[in-house]
């Protein structure tokens, strides 16, 4: 197979949408992100990266909170929405309505299916981002959609973000159960 060469800004293919909550002068502030990944099985951690210019990070950075919070495909326009606007110029927290679980300055977005409030761990300082990393304290999903207990893709409705053609993408059919689709390869 032949390949072309791209250069070195290439991105991981789907980037799953979030909106990143944290309390900045008082108030709920959010921002949209899809650099965000599992980091740690236990404790549970979640680590995402944010533009160093970001306001939300000033929240993060005082109060050692934030919420990660997972938009349907409904909430497309809204998580759009906060990252287009920044909340040094723009008040952010009309529009959507938080709760709070055990952590006082990480609103949580009541319409997101799932939601995270996590405890930050580490800041790693990079040239224009920051890595936050957080121990998710506790995560919160509507009861419709849930399967058997477990959070269930299909009823949550996410979408995922790919670059660099800016666009944001519904999740498909399941294509193969992990862990397993792979016993079926033998040492030719």
């Amino acid at each position: 197979m032949s390949k072309t060469k791209i250069g070195a800004q290439a991105f991981l293919y789907p980037m799953p949408m979030a909106v990143i909550g944290a309390h900045v002068k008082e108030k709920p502030n959010y921002l949209a992100a899809a650099w965000l990944t599992r980091v740690n099985f236990n404790p549970p951690m979640i680590g995402v990266a944010l533009g160093k210019v970001h306001f939300t990070n000033r929240g993060i950075r005082e109060h050692l909170e934030f919420s990660v919070n997972i938009p349907d495909l409904d909430g497309m326009a809204a998580a759009d929405y906060v990252g287009l606007v920044s909340g040094m110029k723009t008040d952010k927290s009309w529009l959507y309505k938080a709760f709070y679980g055990e952590l006082t300055h990480a609103p949580m977005i009541e319409n997101c299916p799932l939601t995270m409030e996590c405890r930050v761990t580490q800041i790693v300082d990079l040239p224009s981002n920051e890595f936050v990393i957080g121990e998710i304290v506790n995560a919160y999903c509507d009861e419709s959609c849930l399967t058997d207990g477990i959070p269930d893709i299909t009823k949550i409705r996410p979408f995922a973000l790919t670059m660099p053609d800016n666009r944001y993408w519904e999740i498909g059919e399941m294509a193969g159960k992990a862990w397993s689709v792979g016993r079926k390869i033998q040492k030719g």
